[in-house]
């Protein structure tokens, strides 16, 4: 199976109060972790909603701001088109990847219970899910999984959810990481 690693990062980090993805973990932009995480396990890995240095940037689609369903169904059109089987998605605020990720996924449609957006999705999905943006007008990713029908697989991870500073602070002692959360 051909597999493309999408991390989808084109929120405005209103809680975060600035470029989350920039902000560094551990003396490393966290949209850099998230991208090593999937390159161990795909074929190629590739940024939806905005541009990072090193990656090819896929526009969110049918629109932007249609927040992470956006960035998905862009994916998915751009895999469709590129010959990739499925997509493998992470958010860009979502910690760690774990390496047996997409192999305890399988083919999907599936995610991880509990981290909707880290999933394995079907690359001939695209067109159902850009025809449920533009009809239902529903961006909830719990009623995209309920549409595809994809499986909800458990892990014993401890996920991080980075959604604010405090967030980002927690992980930062939990990792013994340095204090040092400016952007680059």
């Amino acid at each position: 199976m051909k597999l493309l690693g999408a991390i989808i990062a084109g929120g405005k980090a209103t809680r975060f109060g600035a470029d989350k993805g920039a902000a560094l973990l551990d003396g490393k932009p966290l949209i850099d972790h998230v991208a090593e995480g999937l390159r161990h396990q795909t074929d190629a890995v590739v940024i939806c909603g905005r541009t990072w240095p090193g990656l090819e940037t896929v526009p969110d689609r049918p629109a932007s701001s249609l927040g992470p369903l956006g960035g998905l169904c862009g994916v998915l059109h751009h895999a469709e088109e590129q010959g990739f089987d499925a997509v493998l998605s992470a958010g860009c605020d979502v910690l760690p990847i774990p390496d047996s990720l997409a192999e305890r996924l399988g083919k999907g449609p599936a995610c991880v219970a509990g981290q909707r957006l880290l999933g394995v999705w079907p690359a001939k999905f695209a067109s159902l899910l850009e025809h449920h943006l533009l009809s239902s007008g529903d961006r909830s990713i719990r009623n995209w999984i309920s549409l595809c029908d994809a499986r909800e697989v458990r892990f014993e991870t401890v996920w991080h959810n980075i959604n604010t500073v405090a967030d980002l602070d927690h992980l930062t002692r939990q990792t013994g990481g340095s204090d040092d959360r400016h952007c680059q």
